[in-house]
C-alpha cells in the first residue's frame, strides 16, 4: 500500500503554487498549523544544501476531534503532512499522505472510516491544483 499520492506541476515554484495548494486545503475545511523549511533546516543543522522542500501539517479539526475522541494517541500521526517539493527538473512536486495508509496500522475500524473520509477531502485537494 502506497503512504502518499502526489502530483507535479510542471515550471512552477513553491512560492507560486504553495497558494493554491492552502486555499484548496482551506476549501476542504483544513488549516495549516505548521510549517518545516527542510532546505534551511538541513542548510543550518547539517550545512547540506537540499532543493526547496517544505512541510505544511495540515488539520480539519472537526476530523480531529473525531478521531482523537476514539484515540487519543492518534495524536502521534497528527496532523496531516502536505509536502511542496521542487524537483531537478524545475517542476514541484505535491504530495499528501494517506491517511488511510496510516490510520489503517492501528487496526481500528472507526478510525479507517474517517481516515477514508479524510483522504477523500486530501485528494479533491490534490486533484484541483
Amino acid at each position: 500500500m502506497n503512504y502518499y499520492n502526489s502530483k507535479s506541476i510542471a515550471k512552477t515554484t513553491i512560492d507560486a503554487i504553495r497558494p493554491k495548494v492552502e486555499e484548496a486545503l482551506k476549501n476542504e475545511g483544513f488549516g495549516v498549523l505548521t510549517e518545516i523549511d527542510i532546505k534551511a533546516t538541513m542548510k543550518k543543522k547539517l550545512d547540506k544544501d537540499y532543493l526547496p522542500y517544505i512541510i505544511l501539517g495540515a488539520c480539519n479539526p472537526n476530523y480531529a476531534d473525531k478521531v482523537l475522541s476514539i484515540e487519543p494517541n492518534i495524536g502521534t500521526m497528527l496532523p496531516c503532512n502536505v509536502i511542496l517539493r521542487e524537483l531537478k527538473s524545475g517542476d514541484v512536486e505535491i504530495s499528501i499522505i494517506d491517511p488511510s495508509a496510516a490510520m489503517g496500522t492501528i487496526g481500528n475500524p472507526e478510525l479507517e472510516i474517517h481516515a477514508k473520509e479524510v483522504q477523500v477531502k486530501l485528494m479533491k485537494v490534490l486533484n484541483s491544483i
